[in-house]
């Protein structure tokens, strides 16, 4: 199966994407536990930073079942030009 414009363009937006979603948990997890504010805030906050995590998180775990089923879609015409190509021999 040779590599595409289109598998190269797949490719590079999902490392944009793991980039953006790296920042995005990183900005949740770090930054709150370095500033003055979380440690004033006390128990509270703690649920108020796990429901930050999720909207953080979740959208990542969507985002891949995205990009899995794009790369499914991508493939799935190539994958039945090759039966087809078997079948006709």
């Amino acid at each position: 199966m040779p590599f595409s414009l289109a598998d190269a363009i797949f490719w590079v937006a999902v490392a944009c994407c793991v980039v953006a979603q790296a920042a995005i948990v990183h900005s949740v997890v770090i930054s709150p536990s370095q500033s003055r504010v979380a440690d004033a805030a006390g128990p509270a906050s703690s649920a108020r930073r796990l429901g930050e995590l999720a909207w953080a998180v979740l959208p990542g775990i969507a985002l891949g079942v995205v990009l899995a089923f794009t790369w499914r879609a991508m493939h799935a015409p190539q994958a039945a030009a090759a039966f087809v190509r078997e079948a006709m021999r």
